[in-house]
């Protein structure tokens, strides 16, 4: 199909993984430069590719069906656009599909679910607390950026839940979890996994006006260390508004729920129970944006 706005699914993993957002979208620019995209531009005194990433992924963290849009300045074959990119793209970025879509649609996320291995002995205990974290009515998180606050993440938790995997479904398609179904682009690529019979599956609603963070939830069930161990977090999904049109359910509605947090703030930035840990995210992802715009950058394309 040939049009002039494309939505692409792609992989981040392995070492890529421990590549900033910022450098991956200038990644990303040189790449279509070198496959020769006639990219379209912004307007000003530095122009900038007209390139949005859905959602940033925090440092370290793998995504496994990421969103990219860009827009050309003329009509392409998406198939063949995509084979430019396979061709171009650096090792640890995958790109699995294409489409072409309305030049007026925008990427907007409604949802994410995140999955980490959980050793066997610490599965009762995780299970344990995530049964009570479901079952509140409230799940207050604290937060200094960009001011001190408390926020209540329940209403952005759809579901969390321990479930086994086999070995040998690594090596094959992704199959649908059983209690959490995992819509878009299955991928036969080897995971970064530990050894480990079970994983934990964090599915989160997402909103223009604030979210539930995957490092937040690593602390309220107590396995936060697990990343020290060298355990890897990954997004396995990414799921956008415009593509689930019909889902029975949704996010919730509204700004988030805040209240005021006393105390000082400790130095560096803390985690959900007001300790420091390893997962590092970027500076403005307190309440990400679902809205793609277009910023300006003398260092190249800029997701707001």
């Amino acid at each position: 199909m040939v049009g002039d706005k494309l939505r692409f699914r792609f992989e981040k993993s392995h070492d890529l993984r421990l590549l900033s957002h910022h450098d991956l979208m200038r990644c990303a620019e040189r790449m279509m430069r070198r496959a020769d995209l006639p990219i379209k531009m912004t307007q000003g005194f530095h122009p900038a590719p007209r390139i949005v990433f859905a959602l940033s992924l925090t440092l370290g963290v793998v995504g496994r069906n990421e969103v990219l849009e860009l827009e050309l300045t003329e009509p392409r074959d998406a198939d063949e656009t995509l084979h430019l990119l396979r061709q171009h793209a650096p090792a640890g970025l995958i790109f699995h599909s294409v489409q072409v879509v309305r030049m007026k649609a925008s990427a907007v996320p409604r949802r994410m679910v995140y999955q980490i291995p959980v050793p066997s002995e610490r599965i009762a205990e995780v299970e344990r607390i995530a049964n009570e974290l479901m079952a509140s009515e409230e799940v207050w998180v604290d937060r200094h950026h960009p001011r001190p606050r408390q926020v209540n993440i329940r209403p952005y938790l759809r579901s969390i839940c321990v479930e086994p995997f086999s070995r040998e479904s690594e090596s094959s398609e992704t199959s649908e979890s059983d209690c959490n179904p995992l819509n878009g682009v299955a991928t036969p690529h080897a995971r970064l996994r530990q050894p480990s019979d079970s994983r934990l599956t964090i599915d989160i609603w997402v909103t223009g006006t604030g979210t539930a963070r995957a490092d937040e939830l690593l602390n309220l069930l107590g396995i936060a260390d697990l990343l020290d161990d060298g355990h890897i977090l990954e997004r396995a999904e990414l799921e956008l508004h415009d593509e689930t049109p019909d889902a029975p359910d949704g996010p919730p509605t509204g700004p988030s729920i805040t209240r005021p947090l006393s105390g000082q703030p400790p130095a560096g930035r803390p985690s959900a129970s007001g300790q420091k840990h390893s997962l590092s995210t970027l500076p403005n992802d307190e309440e990400p944006s679902t809205t793609a715009t277009w910023g300006l950058s003398p260092n190249g394309p800029v997701v707001e």
